[in-house]
């Protein structure tokens, strides 16, 4: 099989003959944990790095997995994100047919790739095209929202407890089959519902939701805001879009707690983002969602999420930057369930899992021959697969290991601006940059060895991620980038003792040769391979 210029791995179908990998051990849940603002996904009972990618919508089929698991492979992924949809479990009411993620358990479990199951239920990107004909096609008994003039919006209304009963009783049955058919715990979390709100209308306006929004706020509401009085009192302009995100928000977790009974997984929403402005507006946003500037509704009206995560397809870096920070709250897990899949986007993997992210994962990454361009990739071809297969082969040996290290000690990530300009933090007492564009050997200002720009230099390529180990010790990972370490204070007598390449074998740093002369007079130059830098550094005494 070729996928748009480069020839897939030979291993494409998984069958019962193929050897299972253990994948843990039973009853052993993955969980999410918080401890002083820092999270981490606990999967086999240590914190685990999502590695991921997003299958495209209609790849939820047995026959088009073929599709999918080389590209993943490539990629040096350790999880997919893939539909299951509510129209192929019971297609017929009462009737469930779970043949699909059967067979989606056992090849995920033969390619020894962990699973996070997107539930296309009332919400796919706001709409209920993923819910059987049954529900589509029975206005009264699973209504619409209803806009200003009486009309039908295309969006169902949350406030419909037929709505809620169905969907929820599907969910809890695709939970009770990972129960009883996945002992292993190939699924390690699960997206109850897929980018949840509605556009262009910002709420319901039915007589029901017309008699709800003339109320009080709720009073888990107010606790949790400080807010009072109806919604129009506190919320403004914004409160026809905060009235929508309580009760989508009040629905999921309806569907999300019913689902944590019987199976308790990890549970997060992910947000159809506006733009960065800190007040979107109502009707050009997915109202209800949750965007960053409604997690306070989204925390207190589903408490039963664990998180909630951006999806990012804004091609401005200070954009995604911004979304990021947004996201990484000490309330708020970090984790990037959709990216797009284009070159630039490969970038802010290292800025993700600087800012301590959970996990990371471009959006269509399969062989079936869709392309959400202008959002992603006009195609995925060998140049634009190597951008997210470089990071995750660099993490790929010792995911757990940096996992293990975010969760407990200082993290910074930096991607490469649009703009070029340095990227700078300081950890403990030393100043770390991040410059891009660079050869290994050399430096810009020179004139009397002048140099062509290397060829990357102006792409939107470059990332770095570092983690300080200790007082002294920094681990040091990325691509495209030169890395200077400084003295925070400007003291003079700031050194680099050593600089070792390696790996984590048993949870223990082992040096494969050490950097010096060339490789670390012109700083520490990431470019086109996974290398994992461990830099000591030190201050001699001086009198």
């Amino acid at each position: 099989m070729r996928v748009k210029g480069f020839m897939a791995p030979l291993a494409i179908l998984a069958t019962a003959a193929l050897a299972m990998p253990a994948q843990g051990a039973t009853g052993d849940l993955p969980r999410l944990e918080s401890k002083g603002g820092r999270h981490a996904l606990i999967v086999d009972g240590a914190p685990f790095l999502m590695l991921g990618a997003q299958a495209n919508n209609s790849s939820n089929y047995p026959q088009m997995l073929r599709d999918v698991w080389p590209v993943l492979e490539t990629m040096h992924a350790n999880t997919l994100e893939i539909p299951i949809a509510w129209e192929q479990v019971e297609p017929v009411e009462g009737q469930f047919d779970f043949s699909y993620l059967q067979t989606l358990l056992d090849q995920a479990r033969a390619h020894d790739t962990r699973l996070v199951l997107l539930w296309f239920g009332t919400w796919k990107n706001t709409s209920p095209s993923y819910t059987p004909a049954w529900v589509k096609l029975d206005n009264a008994r699973f209504p619409r929202m209803k806009a200003p003039d009486g009309s039908d919006h295309y969006v169902l209304t949350p406030l419909s407890q037929n709505t809620l009963d169905a969907d929820r009783k599907a969910f809890v049955k695709v939970m009770e089959y990972l129960r009883d058919h996945d002992r292993e715990n190939t699924v390690i979390m699960v997206q109850p519902e897929n980018e949840t709100g509605s556009y262009r209308v910002p709420r319901d306006y039915s007589a029901k939701a017309n008699a709800l929004f003339a109320q009080a706020i709720p009073s888990a509401l107010a606790k949790k805001t400080g807010k009072s009085g109806t919604w129009e009192q506190a919320y403004g302009k914004q409160a026809p879009r905060a009235f929508q995100t309580w009760y989508v928000a009040s629905f999921v977790n309806e569907v999300a707690k019913a689902g944590k009974a019987v199976k308790n997984l990890p549970m997060y929403v992910n947000a159809s983002l506006a733009g960065p402005s800190n007040v979107p507006d109502p009707t050009g946003v997915a109202s209800g969602g949750p965007q960053w500037d409604v997690l306070d509704i989204w925390k207190a009206a589903a408490p039963a999420i664990d998180f909630a995560g951006p999806d990012i397809y804004d091609r401005a870096s200070a954009n995604a930057e911004a979304y990021l920070d947004k996201y990484a709250r000490a309330d708020n897990a970090l984790m990037v369930p959709e990216i797009g899949n284009s070159l630039e986007f490969a970038r802010y993997f290292w800025s993700t899992i600087g800012k301590g992210g959970i996990g990371f994962a471009p959006f269509g990454m399969d062989a079936t021959g869709f392309f959400n361009y202008p959002l992603g990739a006009r195609e995925l071809d060998v140049k634009t697969l190597a951008a997210f297969a470089l990071p995750y082969a660099t993490l790929e040996p010792i995911a757990r290991d940096w996992a293990r290290i975010a969760y407990t000690r200082p993290t910074w990530g930096a991607a490469k601006p649009d703009d070029g300009a340095v990227r700078e933090t300081v950890l403990g007492k030393w100043k770390i940059s991040a410059d891009w564009g660079q050869w290994q050997f050399g430096e810009k200002d020179w004139t009397w060895l002048p140099s062509e720009p290397p060829a990357w230099a102006k792409e939107p390529v470059g990332g770095v991620a570092v983690a300080q180990l200790s007082d002294t010790e920094y681990l040091v990972m990325g691509d495209h980038v030169r890395v200077n370490f400084s003295p925070a204070n400007g003291a003079a007598n700031g050194v680099i003792v050593a600089v070792e390449e390696g790996t984590f074998k048993d949870g223990k740093w082992v040096m494969t040769r050490r950097w010096n002369g060339d490789q670390t007079d012109y700083g520490l130059n990431l470019i086109d391979r996974g290398q994992v830098l461990k830099v000591t550094t030190g201050f001699y005494s001086s009198k």
